[in-house]
């Protein structure tokens, strides 16, 4: 995909629906459940109003999207963002789009006070892990040098 056509954005409210719509196709991929592009929506129509989301879509129409969540931290003095999902539609990876997307990225949280960007990524995903390292992110945590572990419940 030529990308100096429709290069990475920070989606508006009213791109909500293609941000649940690929939302929804990367987790029907995944076999993952998923509330249905609908709910997506009407969920992201007011998270993406506020200061704590924003999202990353690429295409026109849109093929691929980057969903972010932003928090305070007391260990910065900035706010922390989440890559909660970065996903390209199938027929269109291995373009350059993620690490555009990444770029974008790393642009809009140096431009809105964001001093850290946090990714998680499953075990055996090693295609991923690969890609984010290739990047630029590390899963060693820098002043000790020990491998960082992400726990939820």
């Amino acid at each position: 995909m030529d990308l100096t056509g429709s290069p990475p954005r920070i989606a508006t409210v009213d791109e909500a629906a293609d941000v649940g719509r690929l939302l929804h196709d990367f987790n029907i991929e995944s076999d993952t459940p998923t509330p249905g592009a609908q709910v997506l929506e009407e969920r992201l129509r007011r998270l993406l109003d506020g200061a704590s989301m924003f999202a990353i879509l690429v295409g026109e129409p849109a093929v691929a999207v980057g969903l972010g969540s932003v928090r305070p931290n007391v260990w910065y003095q900035g706010s922390v963002a989440l890559l909660d999902e970065l996903y390209v539609t199938p027929e269109l990876r291995s373009q350059g789009i993620g690490a555009a997307m990444l770029e974008l990225l790393r642009i809009h949280a140096e431009a809105n006070g964001i001093d850290a960007i946090e990714i998680n990524v499953d075990e055996g995903d090693v295609d991923t892990q690969r890609f984010y390292e290739r990047n630029g992110y590390t899963s060693i945590e820098p002043t000790t040098g020990e491998r960082a572990f992400y726990y939820y419940r």
